[in-house]
């Protein structure tokens, strides 16, 4: 019975995206093919404690590179006494550092909120557990020679924009770029970084979201104030406070996303689905930003009594806690489970998830609705989209650049994607006045808002 709630599970969320078993990576979710973005499926949660790198969600933001190791070079500069510009090998030959991490795409839940806004849709598996190795960007930065007067570090990669659009790079403040803990990675789980997870060299800031984890470094820049690029000044922030859903707010009163939230994920069961009345485990995993988590509780009667679930061996700062908890239920009926972490500052997930107008940081009280009967009938199919005829300007423009996965998934008003294709129009898209109403009206039409 568990195997088929898991493969059931795994296509909870998957509108307009795509289950596949593309050369080096298994059973992912395809959130977008161009640029390249893959979403691990709910099973990946119990696989292992580390998650195997064929099954860790991927995030792109432009095209993969093909970087040579033998051409690649790290420089450093800015506030430094000496410009850098390391080999591989002259990296290796510092001291290493290994420590287990989670790595957390900060739009992870975007998918389900309600309102929905724009972004890739991922549900609950753009995240990971790893080991990571490498060399403290502190020893790097120490190389050089720190000057007074230093306010946050800048990394940028290899990868190029399309277009217009922004190039991606992000800056860590100076006191985390210092921590111990910060490193700069060229092995994920006792291997050499693959292509698409940064390869040859990636940032590692545990316990904050991912946009901070850049990907194929070839820069880093000690500044004494602070970038005002695209994604520092609009990208990757968050109003820091409730704000109303729907609402718009202005980047300028809104500030960097950092850390994560503490977070956890029932893995085991499928939502809405009918199980048996037997015996079940219930299993997942949480983890949380630099305070690790505590504890885990379960209540399988919608929040009314909690009891606590056990806690797997390891005890990694920033690693995640996989966790299980031994069910029978009593009798057959409409069960909501629900899942909630704890950490050591004393933080636990919330009941109702606050909105924002980028998707940032969901981390609700994760809940699993079960029919628990005798007798468990097959799902219905689901009915086939409604066709819509393709204009050619959608294939010469947003197809162009984009994979069509990362398009089919928004769950858009027609006034929001009007917005999204001004914005593209800004980012260099050949949308002209005339063919601009016949792009917004199909995307609306053959796309439209729906309510998850």
């Amino acid at each position: 019975m568990q195997n088929s709630l898991l493969s059931r599970r795994a296509l909870f969320g998957l509108a307009g995206a795509t289950l596949i078993a593309a050369e080096g990576k298994r059973n992912m979710i395809v959130r977008s093919s161009r640029a390249e973005d893959l979403e691990m499926p709910l099973d990946g949660f119990l696989e292992s404690y580390l998650t195997p790198v064929e099954r860790f969600f991927v995030r792109s933001h432009h095209y993969t590179p093909d970087v040579k190791a033998a051409e690649w070079k790290l420089q450093v500069d800015g506030k430094v006494s000496s410009t850098l510009a390391l080999t591989l090998d002259e990296l290796k030959k510092m001291p290493r550092v290994e420590l287990v991490s989670v790595l957390e795409c900060a739009g992870n839940g975007r998918g389900l909120y309600e309102p929905s806004m724009p972004g890739l849709q991922w549900t609950y598996g753009s995240v990971g557990n790893a080991r990571w190795a490498g060399v403290r960007l502190a020893d790097v930065l120490k190389r050089a020679g720190l000057q007074a007067g230093a306010v946050e570090v800048l990394f940028d990669g290899a990868d190029v924009p399309v277009g217009m659009q922004p190039e991606f790079i992000r800056c860590i403040p100076f006191a985390k770029a210092m921590d111990p803990n910060t490193i700069l990675a060229y092995e994920m789980n006792g291997a050499p970084l693959t292509r698409d997870h940064g390869f040859p060299l990636r940032v590692v800031a545990p316990g904050w979201a991912g946009d901070c984890w850049v990907k194929w470094l070839t820069r880093i820049e000690v500044r004494d104030k602070e970038f005002d690029g695209f994604f520092m000044k609009t990208g990757y922030r968050h109003p820091g406070k409730a704000v109303a859903p729907g609402t718009a707010v202005d980047p300028a009163q809104m500030k960097p996303v950092t850390s994560l939230q503490i977070k956890s994920v029932i893995a085991s069961h499928a939502d809405g689905v009918r199980a048996g009345l037997a015996a079940t485990k219930i299993r997942g995993a949480a983890w949380s930003h630099e305070s690790p988590v505590t504890a885990v509780e379960i209540s399988t009667d919608g929040g009314r009594r909690w009891a606590p679930a056990r806690l797997g061996p390891e005890t990694h700062r920033f690693g995640w806690k996989q966790f299980t908890f031994d069910w029978t239920p009593k009798e057959e009926a409409y069960y909501t489970i629900l899942a909630r972490a704890r950490n050591a500052a004393g933080e636990t997930q919330p009941l109702v998830q606050e909105w924002n107008p980028s998707g940032y940081g969901h981390n609700v009280v994760h809940a699993v609705r079960l029919h628990v009967a005798a007798s468990a009938p097959a799902p219905k199919s689901a009915q086939a989209a409604q066709a819509v005829d393709t204009p050619a300007v959608y294939k010469q423009t947003c197809l162009a650049c984009h994979g069509e996965e990362g398009i089919s998934q928004q769950r858009l008003s027609r006034a929001q994607w009007e917005r999204e294709v001004e914005k593209m129009q800004r980012w260099g898209a050949r949308v002209t006045p005339e063919n601009k109403e016949t792009l917004v009206d199909y995307l609306h039409k053959r796309f439209p808002y729906r309510a998850r």
